[in-house]
């Protein structure tokens, strides 16, 4: 059985190769799921800050699933940061969720119910460092 931080960037892999930059349709997800959050992002015309994130989310990811130490502490202080731009701590991993989402969807078969483990037990590493609800 491969590692879950394996299983997770395959799934990565899979993800570039048919949807390009996986950012922008893992946003609209998000928008869709959360109009309110779409408004934090009025001033990223862009999608440079979205991007930043998006990359950022998916290190922290990787970085749990090797069971690394950076992702724990940056986790809980991007939840803080965030609480501060009025995102409550329980929607702090809405951007993960919106992730699964988008990658099961592009994936169809392709999304194993090993590399559905290894997302679930990466996102619940982050729900238990950032101290939200998985």
């Amino acid at each position: 059985m491969d590692a879950p931080h394996d299983l997770i960037e395959h799934s990565l892999a899979l993800v570039a190769e048919r949807l390009g930059d996986p950012a922008p349709p893992v946003y609209a997800a998000l928008f869709a799921q959360s109009p309110d959050l779409a408004a934090l992002f009025v001033g990223d015309p862009k999608g440079s800050v979205r991007g930043e994130m998006f990359h950022r989310a998916l290190e922290a990811l990787l970085d749990l699933a090797q069971d690394r130490p950076y992702a724990p502490g940056m986790l809980a202080a991007e939840c803080i940061n965030h609480a501060g731009l009025g995102v409550a701590p329980g929607r702090f991993l809405d951007l993960y969720r919106a992730m699964v989402q988008v990658f099961r969807e592009a994936l169809g078969p392709d999304w194993t119910p090993e590399i559905d483990a290894a997302w679930a037990q990466a996102l619940a590493r982050a729900a238990a460092a950032a101290a939200v609800p998985a």
